[in-house]
Order: structure tokens, then sequence, then C-alpha cells
């Protein structure tokens, strides 16, 4: 007799369908055969299913089995396959009834005692299950939460073989759970920190909102002890909040990576922060069988890079394509996967190795063949990538001595939240979200300058010898500064921001941007020279 059985394996973060197609032959030597380009896991399947049926007092008659994973060109990894394949064995030998597992969608892996385990991957399979019209979908109940985020999908959380079995042979009840995933998203986060908390820093805080407006990426540069990683830590907390569709596409991922840890759907924009001994393939993802790097897990939120020079250079070169494309592209011999890798990259370093070159308090140790060496760990063209550059100095002690002042999350996230409905207002039809990814005839629109405004950035550019993708970028950073100040155009009337309170951002005599904004001082461009300020890097300094 032949039965099948319906589940699916994940290619990337989608998931495809596979029919487990299983031949129970009385007539021959008992024998067991799986064809259908099975990996890993599951070429070990057999044995953990016949310890789980024996256990569940579940027992097949002697037979030459023949199971087939449909379409049989594509390959099939996983443990995920256990509990169809039993089902299937059981269906055949029909100790299950006829019919019994037509419209099911099945997926969980077995112990030997017959205990139903979780896998990674549950969620794009309940996508993928709906989308069959699968009349429910069984899986272990620790992913239960996990599959119940898919709406219009009923799913049964099951603990064991023999009860699965039970269930679909009519002979148990099980209740489906309700579908949590929107009224999860409606919640919305919870944030135990607040840039309230950061004293002082005003200018960095700054440079967070214009970065996080228009979803740029952001480098700060300082000594130790300034707080940099605090301000970094706390730049999700004034991102808007992720979309349902943007929540599902984030859980999706810590689905496939096996990072979800019985949860349902994450509701918090990620923020990542791997350690720099982190190795190229857990920066972007890949290894023998390709998983999501810390990249791919940043997907719609921050990827914190602290300490950027000790990172290994080839894993930060390896990130160049992925911060201009969104996307990671890994291409083995047999298959080639897309991870989403569309995440606001934050960078924090020393300006050299002791990290006293900047501050005046502490005298720097450093040779200078020492601080060479140090800034050749960051390419030219990495640099570049990154937006904004910002000193963060050492702190006052009368800004430390007063209490909790400036600007705090959610002021900053409405502000934020204002010039993100712009742009998406703004760029609705096109390919981009935010002013990040203005590029082309888009930009030459909704950045366009008046002849004043193209002779002093004109100066700027052969100032500090801008390369053609630092010009594009103070473009970009333009339009969200504008867009922060509800200005339609790029550059409206006003003075130069931060002059009339003696402060820029990055200021500092010896800065060249700095030198180039404030010897300009011309009336209409405000956001332009401090996008240029953002912008620029004392490279000397560091």
């Amino acid at each position: 007799m032949i039965v099948r059985v319906a589940c699916a394996a994940l290619h990337g973060v989608d998931a495809f369908r596979v029919d487990l197609e299983v031949d129970l032959a009385r007539q021959g030597m008992p024998a067991f055969v799986m064809v259908g380009l099975a990996e890993g896991a599951l070429r070990e399947s057999r044995e953990r299913v016949f310890a789980a049926m024996r256990a569940c007092n579940l027992r097949l008659p002697p037979a030459r089995i023949t199971v087939n994973l449909a379409p049989a060109d594509r390959r099939k990894s996983g443990s995920g396959f256990d509990l169809p394949l039993a089902i299937g064995l059981l269906a055949a030998a029909e100790i299950l009834p006829q019919g019994s597992t037509d419209g099911w969608f099945l997926l969980g892996e077995l112990s030997l005692t017959g205990e139903l385990k979780p896998v990674p991957g549950v969620l794009p399979v309940a996508v993928r299950a709906r989308a069959e019209g699968a009349r429910g979908m069984l899986v272990a109940a620790d992913n239960a939460a996990e599959a119940a985020v898919v709406e219009g999908l009923p799913v049964y959380p099951v603990r064991s073989l023999g009860e699965a079995a039970a269930f679909l042979a009519g002979q148990a009840d099980i209740s489906a759970v309700p579908s949590g995933g929107r009224a999860m998203w409606e919640r919305g986060p919870d944030w135990p920190v607040d840039f309230a908390e950061v004293k002082g820093q005003e200018h960095a805080k700054r440079a967070i909102e214009i970065a996080a407006a228009g979803a740029h990426n952001l480098l700060f540069i300082g000594p130790p002890g300034t707080g940099k990683t605090m301000l970094a830590q706390r730049i999700p907390t004034v991102l808007p909040p992720l979309s349902f569709e943007e929540a599902l596409d984030v859980t999706t991922i810590y689905s496939v990576a096996g990072q979800l840890d019985g949860q349902g759907l994450i509701t918090r924009r990620p923020f990542r922060a791997p350690h720099h001994t982190v190795s190229d393939y857990g920066l972007v993802g890949g290894g023998a069988n390709p998983r999501p790097g810390e990249i791919s897990l940043a997907h719609r939120g921050v990827l914190f890079l602290d300490e950027l020079p000790e990172f290994r250079k080839t894993a930060l070169e390896v990130m160049r394509q992925p911060l201009e494309d969104g996307v990671v592209t890994i291409a083995r011999a047999a298959v080639s996967l897309t991870y989403p890798a569309d995440s606001m990259l934050v960078a924090a370093m020393n300006p050299c190795p002791c990290g006293y070159r900047t501050d005046d308090r502490h005298t720097c140790t450093c040779l200078g063949p020492a601080v060479q060496r140090y800034r050749a760990r960051l390419s030219g063209p990495l640099l570049d990538r990154i937006d904004l550059h910002v000193e963060v100095p050492a702190v006052p002690y009368e800004d430390l001595r007063g209490g909790m002042t400036g600007s705090t999350s959610a002021e900053m996230r409405d502000r934020i939240g204002a010039a993100r409905a712009v742009q998406s207002a703004r760029y609705a039809g096109t390919p981009c979200r935010t002013n990040a990814d203005l590029t082309g005839k888009l930009l030459e629109e909704h950045c366009a300058l008046g002849q004043d405004e193209h002779a002093f950035l004109e100066g700027a550019v052969r100032t500090l010898a801008l390369s053609a993708r630092a010009y594009t970028r103070i473009l970009r950073i333009a339009r969200t500064i504008a867009d922060l100040e509800h200005a339609e155009r790029v550059l409206a009337a006003g003075q130069v921001v931060g002059q009339a309170a003696g402060q820029e951002i990055g200021r500092d005599d010896a800065n060249p941007a700095a030198a180039a904004v404030s010897g300009a001082g011309p009336i209409g461009v405000a956001h332009l020279a401090e996008a240029i300020n953002c912008r620029a890097l004392d490279r000397e300094r560091l």
C-alpha cells in the first residue's frame, strides 16, 4: 500500500512542499530504502522512528519499505521529517485508517522514547501549509506558539508519536492553539532602557536621530568609557515599531536559525552585537549547512559592531555588498540561498590602539606605525559605506553630576516616526523604503540642488576628497535632515544647524568638514552643511 504524507523542507527563509511517499510491500526480503536526496539527520531518521514506534507499542509487519521524498531533485535535510515518516509507515501498514493523513501537514523530531521534540523552521513551513490549503498542522507542543502566528491555519500541539497517531485515527481529541500573532504584535514591545538615561552626548543623540530617521549606517569614534555602547544599545528604542509583515519576516529568520526559543512573534526590532571574534560565516551566514548570519538576524533592526577594527578584515569586507543590497547570497555547488539582510549598521571604535589619541585628559602611548596599522584594518570602501561618522568625546563632570536630561526615547521616536511616515508616502510604489535606499533618478528628483548649493557641495567634495559614493550619501543624509524639519526641499532657508548653539556634529577646529561648513555659512544650506558635518571623518585624528 502506498501512502502520501505532506510535509515541507527549507530553502533559505522559505519552505517548499515535500510529499513523503511510503510503499510497504510484503513480498520479498525486509528492507528499508529512502530516495529523494535525503541528507544529514534525515538519513538517520530510520533508527529514531523505529525506536519511537517500539516505545509507543506500535509494531510494523516485516516488509520491504521504500520511502520517496518528492520532488526528488531537491535536497532535504533536518530531523523534522521524523513525524511524517513515522505516520506514513503506520498508515502504509494500515495501523491508521485509510485517508487519515489527507490534508494534514506534519513536522517534528522523534526521540527514542517517542516524545516529539521541537525543530527549527516551523514558521515558514506553517506559511507553506496555509498556502497549500492544509486542513491543519501537527507540531511539537514547544513549536505550537510559533506555528500559530500564521492566521487561518489550525495548529495542533502533540507531545508524542502515540498521541499523534491516536489523533489522526480519531481516538484522541486535541484542541488547536489559538492564533496569537496579530494580538502579540498589537501589544507592542516593552523597552527596559531609554535615551533619557544617557547623560550628555546631545550631539551624538542628534546623529542617532538622523541615522534612525533615514536608516543610515553610523560610526562612533571616541575614547573608552564615553558611552558609545550605551548609545548604540538604545537605538532600537527610537526606531518605528515593526509592522506586522516586518515582524513576520524577522520571526521567520529566527525560526530558520533555531533561535525563537518557544516564543511566538518577535515584536521588537532586533539588536545584534556579535563579539569581534565572530567568523565570516557567523557574521554573514553560510557554513556546511547554511544558516543566517548575524547581519540577517539583525534584519529590520540594528547590527552593532563594537571595537570595529578588531574584527577580522575578511569578515568586514564580506559585509560590503550586503550593506548595499540588503540581502546576502550564499552560493554553493549544489545550492544558492538568499537571506534578507536589511539592517542598520552601527559601529564603534577607538581613535587608536590605546584609545586616548583624542582625549585631552590622557596621554596617548601609541607610536605612529601602530596607529597606521590600526587604521589599515578598516578599508576605504567599507568606511565609505558608513553614512555618519561621529566623534563621541569624554563626558564632562557637569553632565555626569546632573540628572537625566535631554530627549527621551519616546520623544525621539515620535520625531523619527514622523520623518519615516513622510518617506513612506513619498516612495510609495517605488523600490525605496527610506532615504538610505535613494539612488538614480529618485535621488536626483528628491535631492535636487540649486546652483548655490551645488557650489557649496563642490567645495566640500574637493576639500575633503570625497568619493562619488560619499557624495551620494551626503545627499541622502541631507534629505533625511530636511524630513526631520518637515521641509519639502533639501536646503530649506535657515541658519546652519548647530551654529546658533556654538556646536556642530563632529565639530573640531582640526576637522576640515567643520572648517568648510563654518567658512561657507550661506543662507539656504542648513541641511547640506549638517549632512557634510555628519559625514566627514578626520582621518588624521584617527
